[in-house]
């Protein structure tokens, strides 16, 4: 990837106080660079784990995420309304200009080393894919899966790109010293609906060999089913099919997450349901009109039909425990 550097530090750069239009927020704490059209700003990380709200509603506690913004351009992503502190849109925006945590496998291991952690297990990539386009060029994946590893801290790393493939052997040596996963996110399988509502990521049966060539590796890989979409990928076949596609690239487990909308994601997301589908927005302003969340008796509903077609297709029959492998290095300090 070509790398062009187009401006300075905010430091070093002339004030804008002569009338003109103010920059974003973002730009005057960061370092500039465009990647083959996207616009990325370096930044050095005050913290790297963050608290994953309950209201997400998700399997995981604790988050690092490299990146902030993402170019799957995925139009339901709740990380979507971060982009409005930085002084950028949620919409364009996020999909285009990318924050980089340069420093983020240092910050991580203070962090982790610091005496108030609990070694509480980590997902990474909740504000935008670690392995999107822009790992290509940064590669800071490498490093924070070593440091987690080298720490002995469960983590689970969330992506629907092909590119953590790159990191597998990273990725094993981990798993000798704590419980490493991997979470692809399929939350359907319908193609034409993936191109209108995740245009920038790989398609859903890419994504599946993806599952498929992780496990086969060493590296146990699930599915998130997220999100599904309800009144459109919430029908039986709907579900059937993307829970068969996941027990066939044998996942070791499925998890099913309901769509949410909070703000940033709900204006964004809103377009495009207009234009697709303007018979369901009365039904979604009924569904999401007090909550970002659906409603719980539809999410219970919806989890329930997930974990019986996971027992009818056998998911999670296969997955192996994981058990610490002593290394000959560790073994020789004993004795």
């Amino acid at each position: 990837m070509r790398v062009l550097l187009i401006s300075m530090p905010w430091d070093a750069l002339p004030l804008l106080d002569d009338g003109g239009p103010q920059r974003p927020r973002i730009e005057r704490q960061a370092v500039t660079r465009e990647l083959d059209g996207i616009t990325c700003y370096e930044v050095a990380a005050r913290v790297a784990l963050e608290r994953v709200p309950a209201a997400a509603e998700l399997p995981y506690a604790w988050a690092a995420s490299p990146y902030r913004g993402c170019t799957a351009g995925c139009r339901y992503c709740a990380a979507r309304r971060g982009h409005r502190y930085l002084g950028l849109d949620a919409g364009g925006d996020f999909d285009s200009r990318i924050v980089v945590k340069t420093n983020l496998a240092d910050r991580l291991r203070r962090e982790l080393a610091g005496p108030r952690w609990a070694g509480e297990a980590v997902a990474l990539g909740l504000t935008g894919d670690c392995y999107q386009g822009a790992e290509e060029t940064y590669r800071l994946m490498p490093q924070i899966i070593r440091v987690l590893g080298e720490a002995g801290n469960p983590f689970t790393v969330l992506t629907k790109s092909p590119l953590i493939l790159r990191d597998v052997p990273e990725l094993r040596e981990a798993g000798k010293l704590t419980q490493v996963r991997a979470a692809v996110s399929v939350g359907f399988v319908d193609e034409k609906i993936r191109r209108g509502v995740e245009p920038g990521a790989a398609g859903a049966q890419r994504r599946l060999e993806v599952c498929a060539a992780l496990n086969e590796a060493g590296v146990p890989c699930e599915v998130l089913m997220a999100p599904i979409l309800p009144l459109i990928t919430d029908s039986a076949d709907h579900l059937r099919a993307t829970v068969r596609r996941a027990a066939e690239a044998g996942a070791v487990a499925i998890t099913p997450v309901v769509l949410r909308l909070p703000a940033g994601a709900r204006e964004w997301f809103m377009v495009w349901l207009e234009r697709e589908h303007p018979g369901l927005v009365p039904r979604y302003a009924a569904l999401y009109g007090k909550s970002p969340a659906a409603p719980p008796e539809y999410r219970a509903g919806i989890a329930a039909q997930v974990r019986e077609l996971a027992e009818v297709y056998g998911i999670g029959r296969q997955a192996r425990r994981w058990k610490r492998r002593r290394s000959p290095a560790r073994q020789l300090s004993l004795v």
